[in-house]
């Protein structure tokens, strides 16, 4: 892949997109590659940089099949299932304390 067009902010020409706005029209890219760059700058750090996608190249989005549908109902309810006390607390177990509010206030309560 060779060097890429560079656009700033908001100037990119049309035709082309970013995957969330492909999405957006229910597309996504399809194994094609980068067509440009969009380079948003800012003060302090390096700029923001976002790629781009030829729209008319793009696929529609695959179908969700019932066997995904299952998987991601099951990787939901292993997120909201606190492993102290193997309870489905009804929201995603937070990652920082790895258990329940239930559970963290237990805790907090034992070390006081």
């Amino acid at each position: 892949m060779g060097t890429i067009p560079v656009y700033r902010w908001r100037l990119a020409p049309d035709g082309l997109a970013t995957r969330r706005q492909l999405r957006a029209l229910g597309l996504r890219p399809g194994g094609q590659e980068v067509a440009a760059q969009i380079e948003r700058p800012r003060r302090r750090r390096g700029p923001l940089v976002a790629y781009l996608y030829r729209i008319d190249a793009a696929k529609p989005v695959r179908a969700m099949t019932p066997a995904r549908w299952a998987a991601l109902a099951k990787a939901n309810a292993a997120r909201r299932t606190c492993p102290r006390c193997r309870l489905d607390v009804g929201y995603c177990v937070p990652t920082s304390h790895g258990m329940c509010g239930r559970c963290l206030a237990a805790e907090e309560q034992r070390a006081a």
